[in-house]
């Protein structure tokens, strides 16, 4: 069955700016198309259904990460070497030595300090009484909970978190957007590579440990090094949104931030929603190892690029009853934004805690959330969140 004959085709470009402005209408269009669509202005296929996301997360076998998730061979040549770019085997050796460290039963010996640093911004933040919910706000756990628990030297620190900021453009198709982030990228590498080399990065860390594997030869320089970047990236640009993305959904549904203050019990609850309905990462891609054909007979050839749309599938309406609705109230589910299989976000258990502990401190605390400007997106390839969220917020006493 080919595209063309089969209507499978579609001009939509899911990487302009209009679109990485708004991208949900063009994820239903193509949803309805049919379990994947051939998008003509980038040769790669898309899947945006929930049940076919999920199948290929589950299926590595089939569809392959190690050809790179990026839509250019620039990025997947650089991140040859990153966690999210190499399959088992190799791949489950790498993520024991993440989990070991950054699952839940380790960072047991973390989560008093996560709290107590949330509960301490909440304090600040509503005595000042309006800020930014992005650079006052979501930017304060992941930058300083991540560098401490990574163990990044105090002088780098600062450079690392401007360069990480856009890095993910570069996963894109090839074009300007794509081109101007590589400069950022590079510098960022470089960085990383001078501080692995020289030892730097402060003992006990999570990087002394993946530094320490490598010595040991478990693991390859270059693998090493491949995720301290994956991991500078992620862990920065995906909490920082999620937790943004959350403050933006609560003001503009009021009545859910009531709930949460009312029902302390569903901050859960709330991480998911958020997550499921503002996905921080919005896609990633992966290769077909052979022919695969789709409950519906779409059939994906081998050697295709597939675009995997975590977002497109929180959002699909075949799996979840009024998608676009933000609801606390809405059952237990399984949404994907962290990914699902081998390669579900490593650091979620992490970036869990955080969005838990914020919302918790702010819940005890405000009252009231009131944006106070107009958000300012970031327009970004692969993310998803904002650049500048003006809020006023009142207190629980006032």
């Amino acid at each position: 069955m080919s595209a063309i004959s089969s209507g499978l085709s579609s001009d939509i470009d899911l990487f302009s700016d209009t679109a990485l402005e708004d991208p949900f209408p063009l994820y239903k269009a193509l949803r309805d198309i049919g379990s994947a669509a051939y998008l003509t202005r980038h040769d790669v296929w898309f899947l945006g259904r929930h049940a076919q996301v999920r199948e290929a997360l589950s299926d590595w076998q089939s569809f392959s990460s190690a050809r790179g998730v990026g839509l250019n061979p620039i990025i997947n040549e650089a991140w040859a070497n990153a966690l999210i770019c190499v399959d088992p085997p190799v791949h489950s050796g790498m993520r024991k030595l993440v989990t070991d460290r950054l699952g839940p039963r380790h960072l047991k010996v973390v989560e008093d300090t996560i709290d107590q640093r949330a509960n301490e911004l909440a304090d600040r933040l509503t005595s000042a009484g309006t800020f930014d919910a992005v650079t006052d706000l979501a930017h304060d756990l992941p930058v300083n909970v991540v560098m401490d628990l990574i163990g990044w030297p105090d002088e780098v620190r600062s450079h690392l978190l401007d360069m990480a900021e856009g890095s993910f453009d570069a996963c894109g198709p090839l074009g300007e957007r794509m081109q101007a982030s590589l400069s950022k990228l590079g510098a960022m590498m470089t960085l990383i590579t001078e501080v692995y080399d020289t030892g730097a990065l402060t003992p006990g860390g999570f990087g002394s440990t993946i530094a320490e594997a490598a010595q040991r030869g478990e693991i390859s320089r270059d693998a090493a090094i491949g995720m301290l970047a994956g991991y500078v990236v992620a862990a920065f640009d995906t909490t920082i949104n999620a937790i943004a993305s959350g403050v933006w959904l609560f003001a503009s549904n009021p009545d859910q931030w009531d709930r949460l203050r009312n029902e302390p019990a569903l901050v859960n609850r709330a991480a998911n929603e958020v997550i499921r309905l503002e996905s921080p990462i919005q896609q990633f891609s992966r290769v077909t190892t052979r022919t695969v054909e789709l409950e519906d007979g779409v059939t994906i050839p081998e050697g295709a690029r597939v675009i995997v749309g975590y977002a497109s599938a929180n959002r699909d309406e075949r799996h979840f009853e009024q998608p676009d609705r933000f609801d606390l109230g809405r059952p237990e589910m399984d949404q994907l934004g962290f990914g699902y299989g081998v390669h579900g976000c490593a650091g979620q258990s992490l970036a869990r805690l955080e969005i838990h502990a914020v919302f918790k401190a702010l819940a005890q605390r405000i009252r009231t959330i009131e944006l106070t400007g107009e958000p300012q997106r970031t327009i970004n390839a692969i993310t998803r969140g904002f650049a500048r969220l003006p809020v006023r917020v009142e207190t629980a006493a006032a």
